[in-house]
C-alpha cells in the first residue's frame, strides 16, 4: 500500500463546522467488555492487559475478566450520566460480541442518541488476518450491531492495526460512510479504495485514556485532563484557519473508575466554558464532510 506523507500540505478545504464552531470534538467511548480474548469465551488465549499486565495461560483468567466486567457494571453508566449532564453525545466504538454480552448498553445507546460504530466482532487486531475470515467477521459484526440497535453501523474502527484488505472489504460490504483506521492527521480526508473515494476520520492514541495503562503517562485524572485540554486549546486556535477535529478516546473500564472520572469532568467543563466547539458524533462529522467537501474526481 502506498503511504501518504504529504497530506493536505497546509492547504485545507475551505469548509467550516456547524454552529460557526472553530473545532469539532469527537468523544469516542469504547465498548469492549465481553469481547476481550478469554478462554471462558472459547478463545485460544486470554487478554493479558488490564489494570496490570499478567498473562494467564492454560486456564480462565478470572482476575482479568473481573476487571473488564467493571466497565459494563459501573463505568458505562457513570460516563453516560456525566456526558448527559454536559449535553454531549458520544460515539460508541462497540465490539459486536461486547454488545451481545451487554444488550442493555445497545438499548441505552439508542435511547440517548449515541452513534454505534463497529469496533470489529472481537477486540482483536486484523493485521495479517486471512481475507475470507475477515470478510465474514465484518459481515457478522455489522449484522449483530444492526440486530441489537435497529440500525447498521456506518463507521468502522479496528483495534490496533487493520489488515491490508480491511478498507476494501468495508467498501465491498457497503453501508460504511467512514473508517477511523488512521492516526496520521487531525482533519478528515479521502483515500481511493477499489476505484472509489472513501472517507477517513483519523483517530488518536495520545488524547486517550488508554495511557493510564501503558506507558503509564497518566496517573491521576488531572493528568488526563491537562493533556487533553492542551491538545484542545492548540487545535481550537488552529481552527480559526483550518477545519480541525479532536478525537478523545475513552474506555468504560479505564476513565470510568472513581479516581479518574473527575479528569473527564474537567475536560467537559473546560470545553463547554470555552465555547466555539461542535460536539459531534463521528457519523455527524462524516456526513458534514461528505456534504461540504466533495471527494476528488
Amino acid at each position: 500500500m502506498k503511504r501518504d506523507f504529504l497530506g493536505y500540505e497546509g492547504l485545507y478545504p475551505a469548509v467550516g463546522w456547524p454552529q460557526n464552531a472553530q473545532l469539532a470534538v469527537s468523544f469516542v467511548l469504547n465498548i469492549e467488555e465481553g469481547a476481550e480474548l478469554a478462554l471462558s469465551s472459547g478463545d485460544a488465549t486470554n487478554e493479558a492487559s488490564h489494570e496490570v499486565r499478567q498473562p494467564v495461560s492454560g486456564a480462565p483468567d478470572l482476575c482479568m475478566e473481573s476487571h473488564f466486567e467493571f466497565g459494563a457494571r459501573i463505568g458505562y453508566r457513570r460516563i453516560a450520566r456525566l456526558a448527559a449532564d454536559h449535553g454531549i453525545a458520544l460515539t460508541l466504538n462497540a465490539c459486536a460480541r461486547a454488545l451481545e454480552a451487554t444488550p442493555w448498553i445497545a438499548r441505552d445507546a439508542v435511547a440517548r442518541g449515541y452513534e454505534v460504530c463497529c469496533h470489529g466482532y472481537r477486540w482483536e487486531a486484523h493485521a495479517g488476518m486471512e481475507e475470507t475470515h475477515e470478510r465474514e467477521l465484518i459481515r457478522r459484526a455489522a449484522g449483530a450491531i444492526a440486530g441489537l440497535t435497529g440500525r447498521a453501523p456506518v463507521g468502522w474502527h479496528t483495534k490496533s492495526s487493520a489488515s491490508v484488505n480491511t478498507r476494501r472489504l468495508l467498501v465491498e460490504h457497503g453501508g460504511f460512510l467512514y473508517d477511523s483506521d488512521a492516526y496520521n492527521d487531525e482533519t478528515p480526508f479521502y483515500v481511493e479504495v477499489a476505484g472509489r473515494p472513501h472517507l477517513v476520520l483519523p483517530y488518536a492514541f495520545d488524547t486517550n485514556d488508554m495511557r493510564f495503562f501503558e506507558p503509564y503517562a497518566f496517573t491521576r485524572g488531572s493528568d488526563f485532563a491537562d493533556y487533553v485540554i492542551d491538545a484542545f486549546e492548540w487545535l481550537w486556535r488552529e481552527g480559526r484557519h483550518a477545519p480541525k477535529m479532536l478525537s478523545v478516546g475513552l474506555h468504560t473500564r479505564i476513565i470510568g473508575r472513581a479516581a479518574r472520572i473527575s479528569g473527564l469532568e474537567a475536560v467537559f467543563g473546560h470545553m463547554r466554558a470555552k465555547g466555539g466547539v461542535w460536539f459531534a458524533t463521528r457519523e455527524a462529522i462524516a456526513r458534514h464532510w461528505l456534504e461540504h467537501v466533495p471527494a476528488p474526481v
